[in-house]
Order: C-alpha cells, then structure tokens, then sequence
C-alpha cells in the first residue's frame, strides 16, 4: 500500500522508523513547521522531520495540513492507499480523512475511549493509573473517537516517567500499527465502536501545571514529576541565600520514612537533597537552577549547606 505519515514528535518518529525498517511504502511525510527551540529561539526541525531527511524521504510542513490547497497540490496527486497519524499535532477534518482510499489509521498513546486528547501519557501518570497502552484506530471527524482497530495494554511501573513511557508505547504501538496494516490490505481489519461514555479526558498540559506544592503528599508530589518528565518539567520556588530562584527538577525519587515539616530540606538514606513533603519526601537527584546547567544533586550543593536552600511552600 501507499502509505503517507503524519507525525511530530518522538513518539511518532519509532513509529516512522518501524515502517521504513519492515519495507512499508511510505510516499510521503507530513509533519509540523520547525519551530524555535531554547534561549536562541533558533527554530529546530521536529524528530519526525529528522527521520524522513535520514531516509531522503518525500517531506511536507505545511502551517494547517486540512488547507485544501495543500491538499489538492500535494497529497492528493499521491493517489496514496491509506494516510498514518502518530501525535501529529493537529485535528485533521474531513477533506483529509476522505482523500485516501482506505481512510485514516491513528496511533494513540491511551486504551481509548479512556484519556482521548492532547496529553495521555502525561494525565495517566498523573491519576494513578496503573496501566496504559495504545489504540489503532480508524479516524473520523471527532477527537479520538473512531472505531478501534487494535489495542496493546502497557503496565506503568512505579518509577516510570512520561518520557519513559512514551518510548514504551510507541514500540508497542507501531508493533500493533503493523499488524493491522497486514489486515488492511487483506482486506480483514475489522473496527470495534468505542463505548459512549463519559470517560477522563486528557487535556494538553500547561507549564504551570508542573509547579510543585510540597504541602502535598509524596505519593502526589512523585506521581506530578513523573508525568512532567521530560516535558513540560517539574519545577519549584526555592530561595537560596535569600535570592528567589526558579528549580527543575531532573531526576527524582520518593523516599519512605521521612516524617519533617513540609518543605524541609534534609539528607537522608544516603541522598544529599531531600525535600520533606505533607507525608513522605523526595529525593532530588538531578537539579536545574534557573539560568544554570543541569546538575547532579551532589554537584549542585557543592559551597551550599542546607540551612542556605529553602524550599517554598504555597
């Protein structure tokens, strides 16, 4: 079949990679605009993009792919069989999901009908979940609301960050993704209607969301900086020295044990930065000061004592 792929991030770009190594026929590759990356603001070109240039593959950017003059100027001249969406970044309406003759397949990063949205993998880990997992899924004009072609369950361990889990769930996902083009072009891909009901939405994430309350318990406080690793990043207010600072927090992990007034700043079971929080604590092993590198715990505190760092609470 003549596939063409629209996808951004790394997520989508395992999923692109797992089609080029099993020989799919990929004609073409949609993915977003650069866009400015860092202090510079130097616009940076998306994974996806990296991976098509890698493999000297046909690629387009276009601003809104859904413009129907992109569509009558490009993808339609392709006469492609089947278009593949892997967190594409955009709602694409139905001009595009009309054009191919076997209509649109999705990757999505949740067992649906739980968590249809922007941000799955990060609102999983954020509730709790114990499980997540990826829907192949046959596009139509709602959000993530078509009928399910296949699903793979993926356990979340208990350390596992969104980062973590992303990568996860894209070789699962493209695994599955394979196994249902099989079937496609046999002609046996059969879709099961998602159920109606009411279920978690996973809307995208804002930065502020990544702003720590140590008042609240380390279970609450480790499952936030896991679903906010690697981005948009966990973070707090600290004062060091009595200067206001801004602190990422780059690697952690939850200590038992620790009974100390939230916000305490201690060292404990051979971690040098632990933070006290409502009940339980976490250990900091990787920092991030504003306007300063990313630095191992111990590193950082380097010409720092502890009575100097204080942890803010809301």
């Amino acid at each position: 079949m003549r596939l063409v792929f629209f996808g951004t991030p790394p997520f989508a770009r395992t999923i692109l990679e797992y089609l080029i190594q099993n020989g799919a026929d990929i004609v073409a590759v949609v993915t977003k605009p650069d866009k400015p990356v860092g202090r510079s603001a130097t616009p940076a070109p998306s994974a996806v993009k990296q991976c098509a240039l890698e493999h000297h593959l046909p690629l387009f950017q276009p601003v809104k792919a859904s413009d129907p003059a992109f569509l009558d100027a490009y993808l339609k001249p392709l006469q492609a069989d089947l278009y593949i969406v892997a967190a594409y970044s955009e709602i694409l309406k139905e001009n595009i999901l009309a054009t191919p003759r076997f209509g649109c397949i999705n990757v999505h990063a949740s067992l649906l009908p739980k968590y249809r949205g922007a941000a799955p993998i990060q609102r999983c880990i954020l509730d709790g979940e114990l499980a997540s997992g990826v829907t192949i899924m046959a596009m139509d004009v709602g959000l993530d609301t078509g009928g399910m072609l296949d699903q793979v369950i993926v356990p979340i361990t208990e350390d596992m960050t969104a980062g973590e889990l992303s990568k996860e769930l894209s070789i699962r996902g493209a695994e599955a993704l394979w196994k249902v083009l099989q079937q496609v072009e046999k002609g046996e891909a059969n879709a099961t209607p998602q159920p109606s009901q009411s279920l978690p939405y996973a809307k995208k994430l804002k930065p502020e969301e990544g702003e720590i309350d140590w008042k609240r318990t380390s279970d609450q406080i480790y499952r936030q900086f896991r679903a906010m690793t690697p981005k948009p990043g966990a973070w707090c207010k600290v004062t060091l020295r009595g200067e206001s600072k801004r602190l990422m927090i780059r690697a952690a992990r939850q200590c038992s044990n620790v009974q100390a007034p939230a916000g305490t700043v201690l060292a404990h079971a051979g971690y040098p930065l632990v933070v006290a929080c409502s009940q339980g604590a976490l250990a900091l092993l990787e920092v991030q000061l504003e306007g300063k590198k990313n630095l191992d715990a111990r590193v950082f505190l380097n010409g720092i004592t502890l009575d100097q760092l204080k942890f803010l609470t809301s």
